[in-house]
């Protein structure tokens, strides 16, 4: 069954009253199809979601489907284009005709890690997901599009689609980090016993893996750096970062899936931070392309500090870190350039 109903708009009428195509390639969960159709982009924004299933998922796809409109409708959401299930890994290179002017790509879907299964055997399987997807999004997508890829491991995934996709500049792809940001901040908040939105100014540095680093010190509570309003400084330096690097494994060994509504939420929490400005003085993680911030290596898609102004957005200069959070930093860092090192197979040869 496909269904489609209708070409997609210009990229160019984004806040006009045509749709603001999304496309969410090979996953249609419901938690982000509910997060999409209430707040990813604002009051005010039609959005045509053009929903990729591979074909041994097509009947849930269609549930989703039908599930999108009645999420939709009373948003007054257009679904111009809604699904095209397809027979494998080729459907985005096949599909791509339907990708035409997509603003927003949210890549969430990737090959979940085996027993038994080596890191670079998970990296591997994925590039085969991620490159024809960066590919298809170069050809295709509006000169505007900003992507995100949740898809773990998002940092090196979002790398080869980018590598993939030369034709679209480098700053417009992110990476997910901001699900480790938001458990930082309600770790620190259940610390502190003050209210999650007291927390500000947390960043998760590095890989979007146990090695990530969630920074602590130059974060603030009320205004105040946490260190001052923590006293336990052990329980910043040990407990809390162990408890952010694997609460991930933790949520999955307690539920025997991955934590897809509050992945959802961390997806609109990025995409917001992305798109509008970022409060005064704050800033919030994304793992965007390095240019050398912080001595990490140029090229890398790496967990930073960021802030934005609604249009483009920058690396926060001038944090200080202690001892240890450079050796964190050194850390994460040297698992993303072994990782990128993995891969180099399937980046192409002019990239």
């Amino acid at each position: 069954e496909q269904l489609r109903a209708g070409p997609l708009p210009s990229g160019a009428a984004l806040l006009a009253e045509a749709p603001a195509p999304v496309s969410l390639f090979r996953t249609a969960g419901y938690p982000a199809l509910i997060a999409i159709s209430q707040s990813l982009f604002g009051a005010g924004w039609k959005v045509a979601l053009v929903l990729f299933q591979i074909a041994t998922h097509a009947a849930l796809a269609v549930t989703v489907y039908r599930t999108a409109i009645v999420l939709c409708l009373p948003r007054a959401l257009a679904l111009p284009a809604a699904l095209v299930p397809s027979v494998g890994l080729g459907l985005v290179v096949q599909i791509s005709i339907l990708t035409d002017a997509v603003y927003a790509a949210l890549l969430g879907g990737a090959a979940p890690r085996k027993q038994g299964m080596e890191r670079s055997d998970l990296l591997s399987v994925n590039g085969g997901i991620f490159a024809p997807q960066g590919k298809a999004i170069a050809k295709k997508a509006a000169s505007d599009v900003r992507i995100l890829v949740v898809g773990n491991p998002c940092n090196t995934n979002c790398y080869i689609a980018r590598m993939n996709a030369p034709e679209i500049t480098a700053e417009r792809w992110f990476a997910m980090t901001r699900l480790d940001e938001n458990r930082a901040r309600t770790q620190l908040a259940q610390k502190a016993k003050v209210p999650v939105a007291a927390i500000s100014n947390v960043a998760v540095w590095g890989n979007h893996s146990t090695t990530q680093y969630p920074d602590a010190h130059n974060a603030r509570i009320a205004g105040l750096p946490v260190e001052e309003v923590i006293k336990d400084h052990g329980w910043l330096k040990g407990k809390f970062v162990e408890t952010i690097q694997k609460r991930g494994a933790a949520v999955i060994e307690a539920r025997g899936a991955s934590s897809a509504a509050s992945a959802a939420n961390a997806v609109v929490d990025s995409v917001i931070s992305i798109a509008t400005p970022t409060p005064w003085g704050d800033w919030h993680s994304l793992a965007v392309v390095s240019h050398g911030e912080y001595s990490v290596p140029e090229g890398l898609q790496f967990g930073f500090p960021v802030r934005s102004d609604g249009e483009r957005w920058e690396v926060v200069p001038d944090l200080h870190h202690d001892d240890d959070g450079w050796k964190r930093i050194r850390v994460t860092t040297q698992e993303l350039m072994q990782e990128q090192d993995l891969v180099k197979g399937l980046i192409p040869a002019q990239a």
